[in-house]
């Protein structure tokens, strides 16, 4: 499936580290004809970084999609009843969302951007990036992998010497990823060597 014309939810959340990759693989969506619909998480959008100011972040990213950028609950849960994304991928997607997503918790503007977003029967693509993914999120990970209409960016483990239980999205994958979560069909493979 192409994204030309495609209405793609694009959700950050706190993993600064990997922001400069997400965003050139929002551009890239773009460059392939997708409409972006930005939502960034509190800590997302408010917190500089050694990697990027909170502000250079914001406004390299509303200048790719061209719309303001999404921040709260109040402002996320109209995608439900609105039902206007055909898909939302959340990259990077840290191991506190995880947790949130996996017990179903919607009280930052890109977990109700999921709640909101699943309620209408479609695909939600998550952009692992956790220290703590092969110890406490692994389990949050394996259960939404059994979620209907869940799909992860396929992943991998990102320095298994220095961070053993560390596992980090190959977010140049993102764009093949979301072609298939449209068509309901999980890339793989998901676990990369």
């Amino acid at each position: 499936m192409e994204l030309n014309g495609k209405v793609i939810g694009f959700a950050i959340t706190g993993s600064f580290c990997t922001f400069k990759s997400v965003l050139n693989q929002m551009e890239e969506l773009v460059a392939q004809g997708a409409d972006i619909v930005p939502i960034m998480s509190q800590n997302a959008f408010t917190t500089d970084t050694r990697f990027a100011s909170a502000a250079e972040v914001n406004i390299r990213v509303e200048n790719i999609c061209q719309k303001t950028i999404i921040t709260t609950v109040k402002e996320a849960e109209p995608i439900g009843p609105k039902g206007y994304l055909d898909l939302l991928i959340i990259a990077p997607c840290t191991g506190n969302t995880l947790a949130k997503l996996a017990a179903g918790i919607a009280d930052t503007s890109v977990t109700m951007a999921a709640k909101a977003h699943l309620r209408n029967n479609k695909p939600v693509l998550i952009a692992v990036s956790t220290n703590d993914g092969l110890a406490n999120a692994a389990k949050n990970i394996g259960v939404l992998l059994n979620y209907k209409n869940v799909y992860f960016v396929p992943f991998r483990q990102d320095d298994c010497i220095k961070k053993p239980t560390s596992l980090v999205a190959d977010m140049p994958s993102i764009a093949e990823s979301a072609k298939l979560a449209l068509e309901k069909k999980q890339i793989q493979p998901v676990l990369l060597g």
